[in-house]
């Protein structure tokens, strides 16, 4: 063993071919074993020597809560603190958008002001398309609001938007001020980063359970949670934003006087704006990606009503909702886009009226004004008669029990395919390996490509899962996540490259990716489960769908970033098209290819917590079941399981990146 481990360290392949076949070798031994002898501490952590860290953190959470004084208040009367400044503006807003405002409680309350018009909801927000780009963004923005109307998901849909109102301009303003600490202090950048790292890997439903336990089930316990999982996008990105603003920009603030903050708000903020705008889209569209799982903890809105369907096997009903939720986040996204490219426009001249001036503005106010005037006395501008409104539920519905009984038998023989030639077989493999064995070639596989001191953080992060009684729903987790990112990049990568040589091929393929990118995460699931119920292929077809967009874009980046001198000389040397791509093309592409996987991987990751409401029992069912039972331990120790599986993934990736582009002398 020592000398065949010997000759395996000699060259990169040989070493990644040896470390398989060790561990494929004992998968198999300790599987047979375990069936066996049903030696159980072969495959999974001792029992008795198990760390009991779910309880000593579920303890320390109730204390936290029921014991902790800082002074001159309890942690309670903080957390209440906190709900009541986030619950003021919520209940405003929602008031405003569908509610109406009233005084009084339940049956003796007494409405003193309407909330907004429908028809004025629907103008402003076309003239505010029309603002950041041009009419046909106007008239997009407006269809796809008279859709939530028209098609009787309006009052779910305000509620949501009610969210999505209060959760960016916090997740925004939070992730600017984190970001321009970083960029002005070094040191909170490094403290940052493993922050927001953990932050964007561990599972969403892992933020639920401890959220829960502090603000308890409500709308405002379901922000808190949002903006957790929206902001670090922003911090990212403003932070990076602010570091590319061109030295000579900076140079000319210093030396017309401006103060440091005169220098940080009047000009590195405005230069860095279209970056920032990148950001705000981002955190607009992870808001909406959380809108049905924010919905377990009393979010309400559109996401209830897709999470209900989906417990009472309603197929229309959830269809409805989550083409509502699609067609929001296409207006919202869309209109977002827009302002991140939005040219700057010359000020209007002062000595005009103000209505000359802003016409926006001022068609906005009036629209509002008046139809919200009228909806006093004519209910339907208020709020669209449900007369006038069309249900497809029942359309979906049939169309979704005729192809299950006209395409039954070809979906299962799809599905018996794939679980016997690909899924089981792997599901055996990873299942089988022995967590000392598991922890030792994490822990190897590490330190070969980024070192031996990320050899010993990977070993040490993979000792926790098992030491904490999860390696056996790890493992389960490992091998969805391979087969289904494996699956993305047979599919994605071979798309990309595509599109990255042709243009006709990118426009095509690129309109689908930015659909599937629009979509939130919960969508995916309700076609699946239909064809297919629940299960691992469920899973794992939900998984690919998600996590098939950084595959295809990386690959296309990558491809057209080749410079073309280098396939000009392929050609004069009379290479042929399938050489100059095997031999050329991809070599170069690997460092943006590698980027791409490592991006599936991470979409892969968190979308299989999701999954886990479709029967997957790996880490996310963990985490889900640690939010039912409302056990912050759990919930916890499975979400940092899963996030630590996300970082060294994360790490061996970008080293293998960066290995790729010193070879080939790329910075």
């Amino acid at each position: 063993m020592s000398s065949f481990l010997k000759s395996c360290l000699r060259g990169p392949r040989m070493f990644w071919l040896g470390l398989f076949a060790i561990t494929w070798g004992l998968s198999q031994f300790s599987f047979a074993i375990y069936k066996a002898l049903d030696a159980r501490w072969i495959v999974r952590f001792p029992k008795k020597y198990e760390l009991p860290l779910d309880s000593w953190i579920s303890s320390a959470m109730t204390w936290l809560v029921e014991d902790a004084h800082f002074g001159l208040f309890t942690f309670r009367d903080l957390t209440r603190f906190i709900a009541a400044v986030i619950e003021l503006p919520y209940q405003f807003v929602r008031s405003l958008l569908i509610d109406g405002f009233s005084v009084g409680q339940g049956q003796q309350a007494i409405e003193v002001a309407p909330s907004i018009s429908w028809i004025a909801i629907i103008g402003t927000m076309a003239v505010i398309a029309l603002y950041a780009r041009n009419a046909g963004l106007a008239m997009l923005a407006a269809l796809c609001f008279a859709y939530l109307a028209i098609f009787g998901q309006w009052e779910s849909a305000m509620v949501t938007l009610a969210s999505v109102l209060i959760a960016v301009p916090i997740g925004v303003t939070g992730g600017l001020l984190l970001g321009i600490l970083s960029y002005r202090h070094p040191w909170v950048e490094k403290a940052l980063r493993p922050i927001l790292d953990l932050m964007q890997t561990v599972p969403v439903f892992a933020y639920l359970v401890p959220i829960l336990f502090l603000f308890g089930f409500g709308p405002v316990s379901a922000l808190v949670a949002t903006v957790i999982y929206a902001m670090p996008p922003m911090v990212r990105i403003a932070t990076v934003a602010l570091q590319s603003v061109p030295e000579e920009v900076k140079e000319a603030g210093r030396m017309v006087g401006c103060k440091p903050h005169q220098q940080m708000w009047k000009v590195m903020v405005p230069t860095a704006l279209p970056s920032l705008m990148v950001g705000v889209n981002q955190v607009i569209m992870l808001t909406l990606n959380m809108v049905i799982i924010a919905s377990m903890i009393g979010a309400g809105g559109l996401g209830y009503d897709v999470l209900t369907s989906l417990r009472r096997l309603d197929i229309g009903g959830g269809i409805e909702a989550g083409l509502a939720i699609v067609v929001m986040a296409i207006a919202l996204d869309r209109v977002s886009q827009a302002f991140a490219i939005r040219r700057v426009r010359p000020r209007p001249d002062p000595a005009q009226p103000i209505y000359q001036r802003h016409p926006l503005i001022s068609t906005s106010v009036a629209l509002i004004v008046i139809s919200t005037l009228l909806g006093i006395y004519l209910p339907g501008f208020r709020l669209l008669p449900e007369s006038l409104t069309i249900t497809t539920g029942s359309i979906w519905t049939a169309m979704m029990e005729w192809i299950n009984v006209t395409f039954f038998d070809f979906f299962e023989a799809i599905k018996t395919f794939f679980l016997t030639t690909l899924l089981l077989p792997v599901k055996r493999f990873f299942s089988g390996i022995p967590w000392a064995w598991g922890v030792i070639v994490v822990g190897l596989a590490a330190g070969r490509v980024g070192g031996w001191k990320f050899g010993l953080m990977s070993a040490a992060m993979t000792l926790f899962i098992a030491a904490n009684g999860l390696w056996a729903k790890a493992m389960i987790t490992v091998y969805l996540v391979s087969v289904s990112v494996l699956i993305a990049s047979a599919i994605g990568i071979p798309l990309g490259i595509w599109a990255g040589q042709s243009n006709r091929a990118n426009s095509v393929i690129g309109a689908m990716i930015d659909t599937l990118q629009t979509l939130p995460s919960f969508v995916y699931l309700i076609p699946v489960v239909m064809l297919f119920r629940v299960g691992d292929f469920s899973a794992m077809i939900a998984v690919v769908l998600y996590a098939l967009a950084p595959a295809v874009r990386y690959a296309a980046h990558g491809i057209r970033s080749i410079d073309q001198e280098l396939i000009e000389a392929g050609k004069v040397s009379g290479c042929t098209e399938r050489q100059i791509l095997l031999r050329i093309k991809l070599p170069l592409a690997a460092p943006s290819l590698l980027l791409g996987l490592n991006q599936t991987i991470m979409l892969a990751l968190s979308m299989l917590v999701i999954t886990a409401l479709v029967g997957t029992r790996d880490l996310g069912q963990e985490v889900y079941i640690a939010l039912t039972k409302a056990n912050t331990g759990q919930g916890i120790i499975a979400g940092l399981s899963v996030a630590f599986i996300a970082i060294i993934a994360d790490r061996i990736v970008a080293a293998l990146a960066r290995n790729s582009q010193e070879k080939l002398g790329v910075k």
